[in-house]
């Protein structure tokens, strides 16, 4: 499992002081490209220079809202590797309340935008791992 700290800024939250839900998926972003760099090895500067890992599909459900200064923990966890897709769960809590689900659906392609197989490597890392299944 992969964990990503995010603290809640100004730039997050609507006037109400509480976060602008399009934000949160702005978090989750980053969280899957912090684990693509630190567990993966194949930061996005690199990655999309050959191509791309646009999401497919994405399911939240938001569970309590967030406030300006909160810590957010998100945990990340591969479930699906398939031959071009990856499916990750991403739970997001503050002070171990629950604030938000992810169901993610992640496709490899290639620089035409045409779907590719995940490269060996990124295969390897996460069986060594033991982050899929």
């Amino acid at each position: 499992m992969f964990e990503f700290e995010q603290k809640v800024l100004f730039k997050h939250c609507d006037p109400a002081g509480i976060v602008f839900y399009p934000r949160y998926f702005e978090i989750i972003n980053d969280c899957v490209e912090a684990f693509f760099d630190a567990v993966l090895g194949w930061p996005f500067e690199v990655l999309l220079k050959e191509g791309g890992v646009p999401t497919a599909q994405i399911e939240t459900r938001f569970v309590a809202p967030n406030q300006h200064g909160d810590r957010l923990l998100l945990r990340l966890k591969v479930v699906r590797l398939g031959r071009t897709s990856m499916t990750l769960k991403i739970g997001a809590t503050t002070e171990g309340a629950a604030r938000f689900e992810v169901k993610q659906t992640l496709v490899c392609i290639d620089s035409a935008g045409k779907p590719r197989a995940w490269p060996e490597a990124v295969r390897e890392v996460l069986q060594e791992k033991g982050m899929t299944g």
